[in-house]
């Protein structure tokens, strides 16, 4: 019997956009099971329950039907720790957490989790090796959210936006052009971005392109 890794989405299972790239670099070594913190949510309990206040730090991510949604992490953090000790009770020995957001606190008793934000950053303070750092995020308000989990490493990076749930290929092309001549490596800070928006970005930077996900499925790869 193959290996199982849970995989939580901020959002709704399943990820046909993501679960690829992880299969991929999984090579049938493990079988992905998914969940959703918004599994069984419509759209309007979604925004009455976990819609963003003025200063939450703000999150997004993809639902079943494709649509995108903004939500506070303070709102969905017990969802999702409901949900990592769910997978946990169910025998699912590693949990990776879908998503690039930082959410202190989150715990399993005898269970693996991983989670990117602790894996992300320093991995590219030591890829950017001294050069400058560009971050593409999908939303304006996370250019201050996120810059922390980069600052409190030394790094300080120049951020462009380009949300990977609009589907706006232009979207990819400014916001790596914005930061061609501020970087010399970019990273797309979010597991929502795709291949597709990779090639985008680096064609239009001419830079190196970091896809978080492809990264950490590479790295997930090894540990299963």
């Amino acid at each position: 019997m193959a290996a199982q890794l849970g995989m939580i989405t901020i959002g709704q299972a399943p990820r046909p956009d993501v679960a690829p790239i992880m299969e991929k670099y999984l090579e049938g070594r493990a079988e992905l099971v998914q969940v959703g913190v918004m599994d069984g949510m419509d759209k309007e309990a979604i925004e009455q329950q976990v819609s963003p206040r003025e200063g939450d730090y703000v999150l997004t991510s993809r639902l079943r039907n494709g649509d995108s949604v903004v939500m506070s992490r303070e709102k969905i953090q017990p969802i999702l720790q409901k949900k990592i000790t769910e997978l946990e009770r169910s025998g699912i020995r590693q949990i990776l957490l879908l998503c690039t957001g930082v959410f202190p606190g989150l715990r399993t008793t005898t269970s693996y989790l991983i989670e990117p934000d602790h894996i992300l950053p320093p991995a590219l303070k030591a890829m950017a090796g001294g050069r400058r750092l560009g971050v593409i995020v999908p939303l304006e308000e996370q250019k201050e959210d996120l810059k922390p989990k980069y600052t409190s490493l030394g790094l300080n990076p120049l951020f462009a936006v380009a949300s990977p749930y609009l589907h706006q290929p232009d979207h990819y092309r400014q916001a790596a052009f914005e930061l061609k001549d501020k970087a010399d490596l970019i990273v797309m800070d979010c597991m929502g971005y795709t291949e597709e928006a990779r090639e985008l970005a680096a064609q239009a930077s001419g830079l190196p392109v970091v896809l978080s996900n492809a990264l950490m499925a590479k790295l997930v790869s090894e540990m299963i």
